[in-house]
């Protein structure tokens, strides 16, 4: 309740500063906002990017210079010693073999507990002094460049002087305290090679015919359908002995919401992939929830599991939003 009541107070405070390339936990913007404005980046030009990864940023911020950010807008000294409390608070927690492991405490000079209300507010307060610094020196100019941010994922996209842009990178987050991770830290042609960003893969894909030739492309990345197919498991395991109603309802919950991230860009690939997986699975199942003794692959067609049982079929969604 009192980070909630802080929160309330602070994030207008500090909305009307926030720079306008920072997408992460803020009113009217989303991560699929930020995705859009890498795709578009990529198609105007700026082919060259800096794949950037921050080592452990939410346990990295130093208090000291946090609170100084808080204190340029917040005078009230009271809230201002409930958030240095907050931020030096004991945290518990334990680990998948049930060990005890503990964080924080008086002596604790960085980082934000995540899972707190308020964390993800002070975290795009710090980032902001980075976005600022770009934004006052000039650089997006200086480098040829376009910086999308979202909470701790930032990706420099760059006309031929992404270099120049990582290594100045570099030296702001040292300066501020924090350090880029140099093995998931990289400069990528976009026209050659993909990368990742919020759960999206962005690169050059052929045309479909009968077209012919490339373009740049965004589709859900190999670890989003990875971890799709993992939640779709998790609904479908074995010990899942609910009634089929309430089984499809919670399925179909996760499939609505995959698909309304990753309605952008190319999708049709990975929405047939998903469909056949999540026919798959359900027809699985089923096979033996009944102890069918075949692969159940007439009695549970597609069209049955997606007509009578239910399941809600993700091209069908495509299509109908399209």
């Amino acid at each position: 309740m009192v980070q909630t009541a802080a929160k309330l107070v602070l994030e207008p405070i500090f909305e009307a500063d926030f720079e306008p390339n920072a997408y992460g936990y803020r009113p009217e913007r989303s991560a699929k906002d930020a995705v859009q404005e890498v795709h578009r980046g990529l198609r105007e030009g700026y082919w060259e990017v800096v794949d950037a990864d921050l080592s452990r940023y939410f346990d990295t911020i130093p208090h000291a210079e946090l609170m100084q950010c808080l204190a340029r807008r917040v005078v009230d000294g009271k809230l201002l010693r409930l958030i240095k409390l907050w931020l030096t608070a004991e945290v518990e927690a334990r680990d998948e073999a049930g060990r005890v492991h503990r964080s924080g405490g008086q002596r604790s000079h960085c980082g934000t507990p995540q899972g707190g209300v308020i964390s993800p507010l002070l975290a795009n307060l710090y980032m902001n002094r980075f976005l600022k610094h770009w934004r006052r020196e000039g650089k997006g100019r200086q480098f040829r460049a376009r910086l999308i941010n979202y909470a701790d994922d930032f990706v420099i996209l760059s006309a031929g002087r992404a270099a120049q842009a990582l290594e100045w990178t570099s030296k702001v987050m040292a300066r501020l305290k924090l350090s880029l991770n140099p093995v998931k830290t990289s400069i990528r042609d976009s026209g050659r090679q993909r990368f990742d960003f919020l759960g999206y893969s962005f690169g050059r894909e052929r045309l479909r015919p009968p077209r012919s030739g490339w373009y740049l492309a965004a589709w859900p990345s190999k670890r989003s359908l990875a971890q799709f197919r993992a939640n779709v498991a998790e609904v479908l395991c074995r010990s899942n002995v609910a009634p089929w109603a309430e089984i499809a309802t919670v399925l179909n919950r996760k499939l609505r919401g995959w698909a309304n991230y990753f309605s952008y860009g190319t999708t049709w690939q990975s929405y047939w992939a998903a469909d056949w997986y999540v026919c798959d699975r359900v027809r699985g199942f089923l096979q033996r929830r009944h102890k069918v003794p075949t692969r159940g692959t007439r009695r549970f067609s597609d069209q049955y599991i997606y007509g009578r049982l239910g399941v809600v079929s993700l091209r069908t969604l495509r299509k109908s939003t399209a």
